[in-house]
């Protein structure tokens, strides 16, 4: 019987924290492969987070350690991604005020659902479909945009990149709206 802390879904959960150094460095290497070596990365990273809560319901290995560390290496992921893909193109404004967006949010509903946990109301601020797509869109632009391939970036990891953070302000909205009895209340 394996240890809850050591199942197969938090491993995958822990790989995608290791990954994210990984990432940094490749990034910054100073040869051409490195951005294909990064987006493979942060694509690895990506489908081990659908992978790992795939496997949490179905082998019936969710834990508390999971549950809080899933999300974190998401953030933490992302955030790591936004940030190179932000000084790879600073001169692009959207590039900049979608990163701000994404990680704001992030910070915003980490926050939110902290609260709301406090209230024994977490549920309300549960994950919804509009965050699954969201995380999706972001997830694909961030992949795209790492490849660092300017027709690629222009005709979709830009674009993809916009849409992804107006989901992300959609989503945002959708929380708040759904915990504003309890903001409002409290």
């Amino acid at each position: 019987m394996s240890s809850p802390l050591l199942n197969i879904p938090n491993i995958l959960t822990l790989l995608r924290v290791a990954l994210i150094p990984v990432l940094i460095v490749l990034a910054y290497l100073p040869y051409d492969w490195r951005f294909i070596a990064s987006a493979v990365v942060f694509l690895v990273a990506a489908i081990t987070d659908w992978l790992d809560g795939y496997l949490a319901r179905r082998l019936n290995q969710s834990s508390a350690f999971g549950r809080f560390l899933d999300p974190v290496a998401d953030k933490l992921m992302v955030a790591a991604a936004l940030v190179i893909l932000v000084q790879w193109h600073h001169e692009r404004v959207l590039v900049v005020i979608s990163a701000i967006v994404i990680v704001s949010r992030e910070i915003t509903i980490s926050a939110l659902r902290e609260w709301m946990a406090e209230l024994g109301k977490r549920a309300s601020v549960a994950v919804s479909f509009m965050g699954k797509l969201k995380t999706t869109m972001q997830m694909t632009a961030i992949t795209v945009l790492l490849l660092n391939h300017e027709g690629l970036n222009l005709y979709v990891g830009f674009p993809l990149l916009i849409v992804a953070a107006a989901l992300t302000l959609w989503s945002m909205m959708i929380y708040l709206k759904a915990a504003w009895p309890d903001l409002r209340d409290s």
